[in-house]
């Protein structure tokens, strides 16, 4: 069985630490903190670029020379207000202390120094629909690639409602065939209202060298090394998660599974 499934650490302090070395990648990394009021947690950027996202909470936040002051008005991610997010750049650093308790996620991409650490949301971030019917959801497109605001990093939140399908249907991007398909590996961080629920997700390839799904519970990470990567969430249950995904390009070029590529031309005509 393929490591795609991470469960946090623990209740407290950086939870998630995931790095390309330790999801046998080339990109993307991907942490988590849940802070207290009063805990500061930093870290210096090296040779990546970094977009922090306030999940949850508000928080004070600072890179190597600019104080950005109190950040951050959505205390349940539930809420659907857009995200307060900052970008830092290589060869920097950061710094969060949480002023509430605060869920931190902290995305990264290799990158050069160069850019400017600046606040990147919530202004210009908008709440967008996508989909028909059972799988309509619903985005806040971070740092997508209609937004000069990084290097590498693509990064987007997503919410599916009670009983819906999201990533689907199943598509893949993991050839660097560019304009056909971008090579993008990706990190799904998820939560599910109530948080008792549990979700879905299936990543497989179309020659079945790679099959799994797994069962997500509230604040795991699922790692899409390649493949196709759908999601489903029960009846009763909102699926909320977040996405970082990086490659060779700052582009998503996607295919979708030969199988099932009737129902996107159905649903897009």
């Amino acid at each position: 069985m393929a490591d795609l499934l991470r469960k946090p650490t623990g209740p407290s302090g950086k939870v998630h630490d995931i790095t390309p070395e330790s999801a046998n990648w080339g990109y993307v990394g991907f942490g988590l903190y849940h802070l207290k009021p009063g805990e500061t947690a930093t870290e210096q950027t090296g040779e990546t670029e970094v977009i922090l996202v306030l999940v949850e909470g508000k928080a004070e936040i600072s890179s190597e020379d600019k104080n950005f002051g109190e950040l951050g008005d959505r205390m349940n991610v539930f809420e659907r207000k857009p995200p307060h997010c900052v970008y830092i750049p290589a060869g920097s650093s950061w710094t969060v202390t949480a002023t509430t308790d605060c869920t931190l996620g902290v995305c990264t991409a290799p990158a050069k120094p160069g850019r400017e650490a600046q606040v990147i949301g919530p202004a210009g971030i908008t709440l967008a629909e996508r989909g028909k019917g059972g799988n309509t959801r619903y985005i806040f497109p971070i740092a997508m690639e209609d937004r000069d605001v990084a290097d590498s990093l693509l990064v987007t939140e997503v919410f599916t409602p009670s009983g819906h399908w999201s990533s689907y249907p199943p598509h893949r991007h993991d050839e660097d065939n560019y304009p056909e398909m971008t090579y993008l590996e990706e990190t799904y961080y998820h939560r599910l209202n109530p948080e008792r629920g549990f979700g879905f997700q299936r990543v497989f390839t179309e020659d079945g060298s790679l099959d799994e799904t797994m069962a997500v519970s509230s604040g795991d990470v699922v790692l899409v090394p390649k493949g196709h990567h759908p999601c489903g969430s029960p009846y009763g249950y909102e699926m909320y998660y977040l996405n970082v995904m990086a490659g060779p390009m700052r582009k998503w070029r996607f295919q979708n599974h030969p199988d099932h590529d009737w129902i996107f031309k159905r649903d897009n005509p």
